[in-house]
């Protein structure tokens, strides 16, 4: 018989502690409803009271299958669970299930809080039985858990049956400072069991400050741990904690706990677990972390030319799961390392069948080689490397011809009489015989200039006579720059993303020693990429 494990979300509440982190109650919303829509177990939505976002969120939030739960504290010593304002704000937000942190290191309740260990056990208990009174599921995270069951265990586990005794429905290990590894806690969550905790009564919460926050809790749960807590994409205080984005297909795909257990994320809702990762990277306006396991874009990339030609004959043998199953693909990047094999895949994924032996394959091969010497890299730039492909095919249409270009910053004053930056961009180009000259200003609605790249960007963009059509739901999400040699002889490479309203993103790379000119060649690749593939 399988076991059930639940899994706890925390991406709204600890989540958003991560530096730089800050959802809106819109974001909110999305994220819970994708977290519903994934099969979590619980979603925390925040801490009702602490600040107006999190508030608006539970006076918003819809029914969902997950428990909506609210977090906040133990009541403060010297006042009763009924007339704490700070517990009442928490149960005010009408959640099926409320999370309480409380101490469990003696350390922290004599230093932090200021109070007599008796003082903090009470408070513990009264808490949680005011919350399972009002007829509340009720948790307990033991904040700092592990610290303190190493230096008083007896006082930690006391904090665990006070909780459990007054209702609790779970208690939860925090491993608060990240920095107790997999194997102690599984020593210690075994500890905790045999010391009369229901492991079916037992979560864990783990940071990630040793980069042991997955690995411990699978330890846990190895252990007889029941509840896993975790954010998506491992947000968090710090270093971030659990990630859920390894952890569900972890236990969904792995034999050691897919036979095991059961979880409320199904096989068929598994395929979406890359889509919303991204979303959340989307809603963050971040990079999506390219070696991030199962669902980073290069999760299932194979560069090197002995494990491309390995690919073709048997996945297996490079792949420890099939990428559709948590909604990634697979990727045979370009580079100097490539051989005929990586390339023939390469452009079978492009949509070009070239035969073993074809002449061609030998002189693209030589061309990336020469073209990395020069420092372009076609690993992270596939639709530049598509083009350079086409053309040795004698398969890349001549659209239009960039005829000259021009772009200058100056320094003005703008509408509200302040001096500001000012980029200016001149294109000509040569479509269908008829010159075409274009000027565009980088400067937004705010006064606020976007540089010579965007004023470029828009010029280009601006008019390409039978191609602008095709164009228009084009956009740049992400520009990368470095620098691939020192001194006087600097030359740069940029790497520009682009995306479009068909849900499609590429990747294209241009190098020169002026960083215009070798952004304006990425430019280029991007939309001669854009209307190669709106013309197939």
């Amino acid at each position: 018989m399988t076991e059930r494990l639940y899994l706890y979300d925390t991406t709204l509440r600890d989540g958003q502690q991560t530096q730089g982190v800050q959802f809106s109650t819109a974001e909110k919303l999305r994220i819970a409803e994708a977290l519903d829509e994934l099969g979590i177990d619980y979603i925390e939505g925040g801490w009702p009271g602490a600040n107006p976002t999190d508030s608006a969120f539970f006076d918003e939030v819809p029914q969902t299958r997950a428990k909506m739960t609210a977090f906040g504290m133990t009541k403060r010593a010297g006042r009763s669970a009924e007339n704490d304002d700070v517990l009442a704000a928490v149960m005010n937000a009408g959640t099926q299930s409320v999370c309480l942190v409380g101490k469990s290191h003696d350390f922290h309740v004599t230093r932090a809080l200021g109070i007599t260990l008796e003082e903090n056990i009470e408070s513990i208990r009264a808490s949680v039985a005011h919350i399972v009174a009002q007829g509340r599921e009720a948790l307990f995270d033991a904040e700092h858990f592990f610290d303190g069951y190493k230096a008083n265990p007896a006082y930690a586990l006391e904090s665990l049956n006070a909780a459990l005794k007054a209702g609790a429905r779970w208690v939860v290990l925090c491993d608060t400072n990240g920095g107790t590894l997999p194997a102690e806690i599984s020593t210690i969550v075994s500890e905790v069991i045999a010391a009369g905790i229901p492991g079916d009564h037992l979560g864990i919460h783990t940071h990630n400050d040793t980069e042991n926050a997955v690995a411990g809790s699978l330890a846990a749960i190895d252990a007889g741990a029941r509840q896993i807590q975790g954010t998506l994409n491992g947000l968090g205080e710090r270093c971030g904690n659990a990630n859920l984005t390894a952890l569900i297909p972890t236990l969904l795909l792995k034999a050691r706990y897919a036979g095991r257990f059961e979880i409320g994320v199904s096989l068929d809702a598994l395929e979406g677990l890359t889509r919303i990762s991204r979303m959340l990277d989307e809603i963050l306006n971040r990079v999506p972390q390219k070696q991030a396991a199962f669902v980073g874009a290069s999760a299932f990339a194979h560069k090197a030319g002995l494990h491309a030609s390995a690919i073709l004959k048997d996945p297996s043998t490079y792949e420890h799961i099939e990428p559709a199953a948590v909604g990634n693909r697979r990727i045979i990047p370009m580079s100097n390392q490539a051989g005929q094999s990586n390339l023939r895949r390469r452009l079978a994924d492009a949509g070009l069948s070239v035969e073993k032996g074809d002449p061609a394959l030998a002189r693209i091969l030589e061309r990336v080689k020469a073209r990395e010497t020069d420092g372009y890299s076609y690993d992270t730039a596939q639709a530049s490397f598509e083009l350079l492909a086409r053309e040795e095919l004698g398969l890349l249409p001549e659209f239009f011809e960039v005829k000259r270009y021009r772009v200058t910053v100056e320094r003005r004053k703008n509408k509200y009489d302040k001096m500001v930056s000012l980029s200016e961009a001149v294109v000509v180009v040569k479509v269908d015989g008829h010159k075409k000259l274009s000027v565009s200003e980088s400067m937004d609605e705010l006064g606020c200039d976007r540089g010579p790249v965007n004023a470029l960007a828009r010029a280009l963009a601006k008019d390409l006579g039978p191609y602008q059509a095709m164009i228009d739901d084009m956009r740049l999400v992400d520009f990368k720059v470095r620098i691939t040699q020192g001194g006087t002889e600097a030359v740069t490479r940029v790497i520009i993303d682009s995306e479009d309203g068909k849900g499609r993103r590429w990747s294209t790379v241009g190098v020169s020693a002026n960083i215009v000119d070798a952004s304006f060649e990425a430019l280029l690749d991007a939309v001669r990429w854009k209307l190669v593939r709106d013309q197939a």
